[in-house]
Parts: structure tokens; C-alpha cells; sequence
């Protein structure tokens, strides 16, 4: 397969197994280029695996899915947890609402996974970000649904969306919570003996 975004410059291609927004536009700002090529794969657990083994899982399915042995491929997944129930993405309004009502008023866990699809090589890592909700009424849950922001979201909620305005305090990586695990993306990079700045263009590239 050849990639047309390869050059001199940028001679790491990158493959980025996702439709996120959120995710391509941490990317972006941080001048890595990239090609998405969405996975297909229906995504399911094991009830009994934890929730970091499950991000795990789903994170280096998208990623082995999507390789290309000229490419690094980056998969990613995140789950929220409130108390023994892991959420994915809600199935529907009603579910949503579920979720929320689950959320409002304590604190939930959000585990992100990723891998990384390079050399041979599938390394993967996972992080967790403690959040706290303050106390949600129906009417503020019935305002969020409408708003169509927690569709595709784990959790039904996007900190960096109109969810912010829920949250009361959070501990640990921000970014994690957006949905790259920026902190595990690292590590992981590491293991493959390379840095985040072997990604980015040179011009954002600091200085030696």
C-alpha cells in the first residue's frame, strides 16, 4: 500500500483508526500528520475483563485491523466506570439519560487505552483520570440530551463540549478524558524506541 502523505519531512507515516474529531484535532495541534481509516469492527468485552484490559483489547483491535507494515497505527478506546458498571457509548436518548443519572453527584473513572502498530511490534498502555460530577437535575440532563453531544461519547458526556459545566473536579490526565490518553501514548511510543516529536512535522519539532 502506499501512502501519499509520506515525504522527506515526514517520512513516519501515521494511521489513525478513528472518527473521533477530538482525537485528529489533538494531532493536528500538535503538527502530526496523519490518515484516519475508520475500523469496522463491532466493538465488545469480556464483562469480567477490567476495565483497563478492555481498553486495552478494543485499542489493539483497531490497530491491527487498520495496519499497514509501512505505518504506525494508532488505536485508541475509552471507558467510563461508575462504580462496578463500565459505559461505553449510549445506545440511544434513554440510555443517555441512564448514564447520566449514574454519573450526577460522585466521582466515575475514565480508562483510555491505546496501541501502537509499528515494526512488527503492537505495544499497548492505559490511563485513568478520576472525575467528580456535581449534582445534575432532570431538566440540565433533558437540556444535554438534546444538545446531541453525548451520542457517541463513553459515558454520554465530552468535558471539552458542553459537559464541562457538569464537572466539579477531576484528577489526573485531561486529555485522557477527551479521549487520547496522552500520558499512555507516550509511554507506548517509548517502548517502540521513538518520541512524540518523531511525529511531528520538523517546523513543530523543538530545537536540539
Amino acid at each position: 500500500m502506499s501512502h501519499k502523505w509520506a515525504s522527506p519531512r515526514n517520512p513516519l507515516r501515521i494511521i489513525l483508526p478513528s472518527a473521533s474529531p477530538r482525537r485528529q484535532e489533538i494531532l493536528r495541534e500538535m503538527g502530526v500528520p496523519f490518515k484516519t481509516s475508520v475500523s469496522m469492527l463491532e466493538e465488545r468485552w469480556n464483562p469480567s475483563a477490567s476495565a483497563h484490559e478492555v481498553v486495552r483489547q478494543l485499542a489493539r483491535q483497531k490497530a491491527i485491523s487498520c495496519a499497514d507494515q509501512e505505518a504506525l497505527t494508532i488505536g485508541m478506546d475509552t471507558l467510563v466506570v461508575a462504580g462496578r458498571e463500565k459505559l461505553g457509548k449510549p445506545k440511544n436518548a434513554s440510555d443517555a439519560k441512564r448514564m447520566l443519572r449514574l454519573l450526577s453527584n460522585r466521582m466515575h473513572r475514565v480508562i483510555g487505552g491505546v496501541a501502537l502498530n509499528y515494526a512488527g511490534k503492537c505495544i499497548s498502555d492505559s490511563e485513568e483520570t478520576r472525575v467528580v460530577f456535581r449534582k445534575l437535575s432532570p431538566a440540565e440532563i433533558d437540556w444535554y440530551i438534546a444538545s446531541g453531544q453525548p451520542s457517541d461519547k463513553a459515558g454520554a458526556y465530552a468535558i471539552q463540549g458542553l459537559g464541562r459545566v457538569f464537572i466539579r473536579r477531576i484528577v489526573g490526565d485531561y486529555y485522557n478524558v477527551v479521549g487520547f490518553p496522552l500520558n499512555a501514548f507516550q509511554r507506548a511510543l517509548k517502548k517502540l524506541d521513538l518520541r512524540i516529536y518523531d511525529l511531528m512535522l520538523p517546523e513543530k519539532r523543538p530545537l536540539k
